[in-house]
């Protein structure tokens, strides 16, 4: 989704604040050669989430409006910055999954998962002065290869505990290759980002 601005008329830099805790949204801008500073997002997402679903509010379009939830949280602090917020769901059979609590869930999760598709929906949200001007949602669907528990304990006696931080259970930016079957989509995205739409906005941001 494109908010209509004259963003080329803005007197704005290219080096930006990330509003989000995310380690590895930041490894992802950083690898992109991005110049930027990341600042904690001063909102509860949890709590913005349960009044969304409460709603009844599309699944799909929950992370539109976290992104910008959170970018508006630092662009009331820091007006004069451009500020990024980010955000990414998982749907699976119509529903929002949520991060594995340990390694126990995460193989419940994977069992789940095994040998079926979900759906990775990202938005990231630009705020300048308090107000959103720019933001993206893309969708990328991933299928899992049908899998044994035994090749689930495997799996998870490779990645460890750190496996928890990744919502899928799975790390496609590390060894999740050998549990993807297939991506359909924007490989970024799956990440929890939609680089590329974000990097063709700051072309169009004057220094």
């Amino acid at each position: 989704m494109f908010i209509t601005v004259k963003v080329v008329n803005m007197s704005l830099r290219k080096t930006f604040i990330l509003a989000s805790n995310s380690a590895s949204r930041y490894r992802l801008l950083k690898s992109a050669g991005l110049s930027f500073n990341r600042t904690p997002p001063f909102c509860n997402e949890e709590k913005i989430k349960k009044k969304l679903l409460d709603k009844k509010l599309n699944k799909k379009n929950i992370p539109m409006y976290l992104a910008k939830e959170k970018a508006l949280s630092v662009s009331a602090k820091k007006p004069n910055k451009l500020v990024v917020g980010s955000d990414t769901v998982i749907i699976f059979k119509q529903e929002i999954i949520s991060k594995a609590k340990n390694l126990k869930e995460a193989k419940i999760k994977l069992k789940r998962l095994s040998g079926k598709k979900h759906q990775i929906i990202s938005c990231v949200s630009v705020c300048y002065k308090n107000k959103q001007v720019w933001s993206k949602k893309q969708q990328s669907t991933v299928t899992i290869k049908k899998l044994s528990d035994k090749q689930i304990d495997e799996y998870l006696k490779k990645t460890g505990k750190q496996i928890l931080s990744c919502v899928g259970c799975y790390q496609a930016e590390k060894i999740g290759p050998q549990i993807i079957k297939s991506i359909s989509g924007d490989f970024f995205n799956v990440l929890g980002f939609p680089l590329f739409p974000f990097l063709s906005f700051l072309s169009k941001v004057k220094q």
